[in-house]
């Protein structure tokens, strides 16, 4: 572990990266390395998604929740009430929202890109319901931030607890994360898809959780089933070299390797791309 961290920094220092620090873990120990002080809550980013999606396991494990379940069925109400076409969303699935195969031709809803202060409407699951299916569900992968606007919703739906607030009784607290923020829509829903301010190490726990089989120090948080479903259907943790990792727009990444047993962590405000040769070495 000592020496992957080692090598890690290594990189960072000498392809002058703008990092902030760096964790690894294995199942009994934490390593951390700071190379510049700054706040000590970062923006994670896309990260975001592997917490919603791990949200979304807990539904499942509770028997809320099912891959095949269509957003059709979930929304029916709202969908109605905003007097959008009940059959558009009848063969758009929750398994097609967490991998990004909706039927959207291009990616939109990004708070981090857009000035979300010139949207028409505050009602951002209404421009998620609204908007032009121009693909058939399924069919092509097309990244969307509002993919994971839905799912955080999707999750209040069928939960009736906001994201946060479920995330912070079932994964923030057992976990013991020392503080968290998450960015929200104006109707006071969390995003979903990025704007989870957190940790390092604490960002690296949900790591230890993945590699423990849904279990973080004799607590289980979510079912290795649904890992297995995680795992099989790339929902935001993709395979990578010898293990599974997910990142974010400015380099920011948690890896996981089941095969050592160790996970990565790291905060960093670059070009994704730079981050790449150290991704490399995972």
């Amino acid at each position: 572990m000592k020496d992957l961290l080692n090598t890690l920094c290594n990189y960072v220092r000498e392809n002058e990266i703008n990092m902030f620090d760096i964790a690894v873990c294995d199942r009994e120990n934490t390593e951390r390395v700071v190379f510049v002080e700054t706040n000590p809550c970062q923006n994670s980013y896309s990260v975001t998604k592997l917490f919603c999606v791990t949200a979304m396991g807990m539904l499942y494990d509770d028997g809320l929740v099912t891959p095949d379940m269509t957003v059709g069925e979930i929304f029916k109400d709202e969908i109605k009430s905003y007097g959008i076409d009940e059959n558009k969303w009848s063969g758009v699935t929750v398994d097609h929202v967490l991998t990004h195969k909706i039927g959207f031709d291009a990616g939109f809803l990004d708070i981090d890109t857009e000035d979300a202060s010139k949207y028409p409407t505050d009602d951002f699951l209404y421009l998620v319901l609204s908007h032009e299916l121009a693909l058939e569900p399924g069919s092509k992968y097309v990244y969307s931030d509002a993919a994971y606007y839905l799912a955080s919703r999707i999750i209040t739906k069928l939960s009736g607890e906001k994201l946060d607030e479920l995330l912070m009784r079932r994964l923030l607290l057992p976990l013991k994360v020392r503080e968290s923020a998450f960015s929200k829509c104006p109707l006071g829903y969390p995003i979903g898809a990025t704007g989870l301010y957190i940790r390092t190490a604490d960002m690296l726990k949900l790591g230890r959780v993945y590699l423990d089989g849904g279990v973080y120090n004799g607590t289980r948080i979510i079912s290795e089933e649904w890992i297995d479903i995680v795992l099989t259907r790339s929902y935001e943790l993709r395979p990578y070299g010898h293990g599974y990792t997910k990142g974010g727009m400015r380099g920011q990444r948690l890896y996981i390797n089941p095969n050592t047993g160790v996970a990565v962590a790291w905060h960093s405000f670059d070009r994704a791309k730079k981050t790449e040769g150290l991704r490399d070495l995972l």
